[in-house]
Formats: C-alpha cells, sequence, structure tokens
C-alpha cells in the first residue's frame, strides 16, 4: 500500500492524473489557492459545470470535466464553507468522498492537495496524518487505484507528508509518534460541575 503513495511538490492543476482534487468550499466557487489554480488552468467551464451542481454538503465530493486541464476529470471535495475554518472532520470526509468518487469513475491514479490547510487554516502535520490514514484504510479495503500522489504546496507542507509517510509500518498502518497519541482537539471537555447556592451545615 505505502508504494502506491508518493509525493510531490508544485502546481496540482498541471498534474496529468485521472482525477485531481480540489480543496473546495461547500458552495462551489473557485476562488483562491487550489481552486484558484485550477480555476486559472482549467478555464471558465469547471466553475460553469459548477454553479449547475449547486451547494453541496460539508465533506461530501462531486465530480466535474477537467476543462483544459491534463487530467481527466477533478473532484472537488468539500473541506470548508466560505469564511470559516477547515475542521479535521470535514478534512477526513472530503478524502473519504474523494477516494470514493475516483472509485466509481474507475481511475487509476488521484492527485490530492493538503485538504483545508491554504483559507481553510487546518494544521498541516494534522492534516498529512488523516489524509494518509484515509488512503490507508481505503487501499486496505481493495481498490483500482494504482497511484495516489500528494501534490503539495510549499517545502514545509512536503516534508510534513514525507516524516507521516515514513511512519507508514509494512502492515499499511501509520504510526503515531507518543505526542501524537492524544490531542487537545480530540479530547472532550469536561463538564462543568453546576453552581448553585452553598450547601447549608455541609451536608453532603
Amino acid at each position: 500500500m505505502k508504494s502506491k503513495i508518493s509525493l510531490n511538490t508544485g502546481n496540482i492543476a498541471e498534474v496529468e492524473a485521472d482525477a485531481i482534487v480540489n480543496s473546495a468550499n461547500n458552495d462551489l466557487i473557485l476562488g483562491g489557492g487550489v481552486a484558484g489554480a485550477i480555476r486559472k488552468a482549467g478555464g471558465q467551464p469547471i466553475q460553469d459545470e459548477l454553479n449547475r451542481i449547486g451547494t453541496i454538503p460539508l465533506g461530501e465530493a462531486v465530480l466535474t470535466g477537467p476543462g483544459q486541464l491534463k487530467a481527466k476529470l477533478v473532484i472537488h471535495a468539500a473541506a470548508v464553507s466560505l469564511g470559516l475554518w477547515a475542521t479535521k472532520e470535514n478534512v477526513r470526509l472530503a478524502t473519504r468522498n474523494a477516494l470514493l468518487r475516483a472509485e466509481e469513475r474507475k481511475c487509476k491514479s488521484i492527485a490530492f492537495p493538503a485538504i483545508g490547510t491554504g483559507i481553510g487554516a487546518f494544521s498541516i502535520d494534522r492534516c498529512a496524518e488523516i489524509m494518509l490514514e484515509e488512503v490507508l484504510n481505503h487501499l486496505k479495503k481493495g481498490s483500482g487505484l494504482e497511484k495516489v500522489l500528494f501534490v503539495l504546496f510549499d517545502e514545509k507542507t512536503f516534508k510534513a507528508f514525507e516524516e507521516k509517510v515514513n511512519r507508514i509500518d509494512e502492515n499499511g498502518v501509520l504510526r503515531k509518534a507518543p505526542e501524537e497519541e492524544v490531542r487537545p482537539e480530540d479530547v472532550a471537555p469536561l463538564p462543568r460541575k453546576p453552581s448553585g447556592p452553598p450547601n447549608p451545615g455541609g451536608r453532603r
């Protein structure tokens, strides 16, 4: 499974693959970041097709044609709402559903950006962990995908993903470092004690 995963830096809009993934907002407006690069390279027909689809739920993914891109199709995976940050749940669902759309179209290769880390301001390190976990889980179930490429914006993002890929063991499990076993955002806050008048006489 690990052999099917590869990393690169660059512009995902220039990648030649069966499918490339757009880190989209759920209104499917091609604005800045990855979406802007796809619109610039692929042309207005992609946005026109998205306009016909309309708004989709967060975490969902939909397909469009590639316009003038080298890829055969574009999978738009919605990890954010306009003006809001990405969450771990939506990054996970967006990755999972993008993989499902690729399987439905019998894709052999798919290229991902670091979903939600641009305008969505999601942690690059956490994104790498979540996306790789989803890819590994997907491949374990049996997949027609022969290549999963992560096309990363800069060296910092590349190194974050590379560090995680190097921790994938022979069973296709992403081993976590001790400090990653429990994260503050994964722990539910303790319920607050009810406030009320003092207990008269110290009764229990």
